[in-house]
């Protein structure tokens, strides 16, 4: 497994499962997930945020790229779980349609929050009393360099399996994400270095930027 912000091998694509299940004679159904989030979540995805948030600090500094940057997510329940409920479970429903056969579905939210709505919302749940502050990469040190590309967003649109299959969320997103805060609370992962989002400056240079803002 080679060093890379997301921890995936270099030659990762899944495009090419796709093309194998497109090419069968077997019946199939592509089913494209979002960032995944709640309880086993192997990325620990909120564990960087909220570690923060539980160590009191008054406040996440975010370059502003990086502030502004979209992602499409989704809740676990809401996106997999075993037996389909009315209007929810999206790959469940996909399995459990003949309709979905020979389709491609996209699978998110609705609303694709940018990185610094997000972890506000994240943080009111939380019960963090800290906020975002968004700076300009002037302000930070000229030898941090962003290790991901916050130039294009990353969202997509999930109208076809609400529209042809019915789906939606049954877990609202306030409550999906209160829900994935108390397990993660209660999961650190057992090498918190792991998952460190590379995005994020560590206390110190955190603590130098605020003091200009006082």
């Amino acid at each position: 497994m080679p060093s890379r912000p997301i921890a995936v091998p270099i030659d990762y694509e899944k495009i090419l499962v796709e093309r194998v299940v497109v090419a069968s004679n077997l019946p199939g159904t592509i089913i494209r997930l979002p960032m995944v989030h709640g309880s086993r979540d192997i990325l620990h995805r909120l564990y960087s945020y909220l570690q923060r948030m539980d160590d009191n600090r008054p406040a996440i500094v975010l370059e502003d790229s990086t502030a502004r940057w979209r992602g499409s997510y989704g809740y676990v329940e809401n996106v997999a779980y075993a037996m389909p409920a009315a209007g929810g479970y999206a790959i469940a429903l996909a399995v459990t349609n003949e309709r979905a056969t020979g389709r491609i579905y996209h699978v998110a939210d609705v609303e694709a929050l940018t990185e610094a709505q997000r972890i506000t919302r994240v943080g009111k749940i939380a019960g963090w009393q800290g906020k975002v502050v968004i700076v300009p990469k002037s302000q930070l040190p000229s030898e941090w360099k962003l290790p991901v590309n916050t130039e294009q967003d990353w969202f997509v649109d999930s109208t076809r399996i609400r529209q042809e299959l019915g789906y939606k969320e049954i877990v609202p997103l306030d409550e999906a994400l209160r829900r994935t805060i108390d397990w993660q609370r209660t999961n650190s992962p057992q090498e918190p270095q792991q998952f460190a989002a590379p995005w994020l400056l560590d206390y110190g240079i955190e603590d130098t930027i605020l003091s200009k803002f006082r």
